[in-house]
């Protein structure tokens, strides 16, 4: 395991090398997971690829910080732990909240940034009262007294019947999260909206979403994939709203195509 102490909290992360000139690409995980949902298209990848992933503040194995959070904070970190790596011109692959925080990154430190690969996200998630309410939820009773709601947004019907201690490994990866943690990132999910910002993006990008997802429907993901000059957009069919861990051979199919149409490289 490796760790990194970026802007007062230790982050857990996983730093995979490649050969010289590959591009650097980086994921960023969901609300109430960790970088395990990113492992069926990181095997599928290594050689290809560098790789870095990493738990976001308040998830997994990282720090617990001072929540609530802004998406500011999660900006930080990621920019911070770049910094740590020595890492420029990254490809940012962000699921939902990740994906937020790759759009601000870019707004903050656009060399940072090569292309942006946003899954399954949007310019601004959900409203105030939607965030506010999760969080009470959570601050009463648990991540668990939501779970199995938050579970039919993630996977489809088909994963619910045919995959089911998968579906049991992801419920205790989501009950396990700290709940300060959780209900912390949901206040910075209810603060962001990046619609002004999404139109100033100038890299290559592609918006990708789950024919079923629950939390960020394909219409959503269209609206950022319009707002973005020249973004391509993607759906994924028999996907949810964590088509990485649903359909990653897909999911990796149009992540290679994206890079190969622009010649992406390793400029780390």
């Amino acid at each position: 395991m490796q760790f990194a102490h970026i802007n007062g909290v230790t982050l857990h992360y996983q730093l995979i090398s490649a050969p010289a000139g590959k591009p650097v690409l980086v994921f960023a995980n969901s609300l109430g997971t960790d970088f395990r949902i990113w492992r069926d298209v990181i095997v599928r990848l290594v050689g290809e690829f560098a790789v870095v992933t990493y738990d976001m503040r308040g998830h997994g194995l990282s720090d617990l910080g001072a929540p609530p959070y802004s998406i500011d904070d999660h900006v930080g970190d990621l920019a911070g732990l770049l910094d740590y790596l020595s890492v420029k011109d990254a490809v940012i692959c962000g699921l939902s909240v990740g994906g937020l925080v790759a759009q601000g990154l870019y707004a903050k430190r656009p060399e940072l940034v090569q292309a942006l690969v946003l899954c399954d996200t949007a310019h601004r998630i959900g409203t105030a009262d939607f965030w506010n309410a999760r969080t009470d939820a959570v601050t009463r009773n648990g991540i668990a007294s939501i779970a199995d709601t938050i579970l039919q947004r993630w996977f489809t019907p088909a994963f619910h019947r045919e995959r089911a201690n998968d579906l049991t490994g992801y419920r205790n990866m989501l009950i396990r999260q700290p709940p300060d943690g959780y209900s912390g990132t949901c206040a910075a999910l209810r603060d962001a909206d990046f619609t002004e910002a999404a139109k100033r993006i100038a890299v290559p990008a592609i918006c990708i979403v789950g024919d079923q997802d629950g939390s960020t429907p394909p219409d959503l993901v269209l609206e950022l994939a319009k707002l973005i000059p020249r973004a391509r957009y993607e759906v994924i069919r028999d996907a949810g709203h964590i088509p990485c861990v649903e359909q990653p051979e897909t999911l990796v199919a149009v992540i290679r195509a994206f890079v190969d149409e622009f010649k992406l490289g390793g400029k780390s």
